[in-house]
């Protein structure tokens, strides 16, 4: 684990945590969420999965295109850490990739071709009902220490929270409706992020962060510009103009 600062640490928990703002973008929010946690664990890869309105875990966020194909094939063969965290209510610690082949048969033969040593899963929980999982990847063969575990378990109760006291949630809006509201807007940006990628000659993942900082730039939310960028073009030229 790499050292973290306590000042960092406190940064990260409080960004996590400001969710009472009235232009609050779930989406933009669950991916930093991601990219923080990588920086803060010092793991290669994290993803997240959230429930939609059935129980069904669906894809959210990842640190990188290639950690969002592999949390896709995850729920496609319907096995895997997260599936299991969320379904368990137990967190996955440190399961080795390599020796997990009987465990999930599928994913972690696929894991370990993409560079991942071990993985580890935290449920997203609120009280005993499951909303989601957290997951991390490795790729080195040093696995997560006690205090690592400890700074993710931490990560993952501070992003439920932030859900929790996220404005909708104060307009009676149920937990299950406002993410299954960020499931929708998931959609919609993946389309962009093709569009953006084809239009600028680039990857996936520099298309992301084309989309992202567009919406940042101009304050506006990441789900709105990316059903800008699919339905009305002419609306961001300056996004869509190589």
């Amino acid at each position: 684990m790499r050292e973290v600062s306590p000042v960092r640490l406190s940064e990260v928990f409080v960004e996590f945590a400001d969710t009472l703002v009235d232009d609050f973008d779930v989406v933009e929010f669950l991916q930093t969420v991601t990219v923080r946690t990588a920086e803060l664990v010092g793991v290669s890869a994290v993803g997240l999965l959230l429930a939609d309105q059935g129980g069904q875990l669906r894809f959210m966020a990842a640190s990188d295109e290639a950690t969002k194909m592999l949390e896709l094939f995850q729920l496609q063969h319907r096995e895997g850490p997260c599936l299991e965290a969320f379904r368990s209510g137990r967190p996955v610690v440190n399961a080795d990739l390599r020796t997990a082949y009987v465990q999930w048969p599928r994913f972690a033969p696929r894991a370990v071709e993409t560079g991942h040593r071990w993985v580890h899963a935290i449920p997203l929980r609120l009280r005993s009902e499951g909303i989601g999982a957290l997951n991390l990847f490795g790729v080195d063969s040093q696995m997560l220490s006690p205090a690592s575990v400890a700074i993710a378990q931490a990560l993952a109760d501070v992003t439920t929270i932030g859900l929790l006291q996220e404005r909708t949630i104060r307009r009676g809006e149920k937990l299950t409706e406002q993410l299954q509201g960020a499931l929708n807007s998931r959609v919609t940006i993946e389309q962009a992020k093709g569009a953006l990628a084809r239009v600028h000659n680039v990857t996936v993942d520099a298309a992301f962060e084309l989309l992202r900082g567009y919406a940042r730039n101009n304050s506006r939310k990441l789900a709105d510009v990316a059903q800008a960028v699919v339905t009305d073009p002419r609306s961001v030229p300056e996004l869509m103009l190589t």
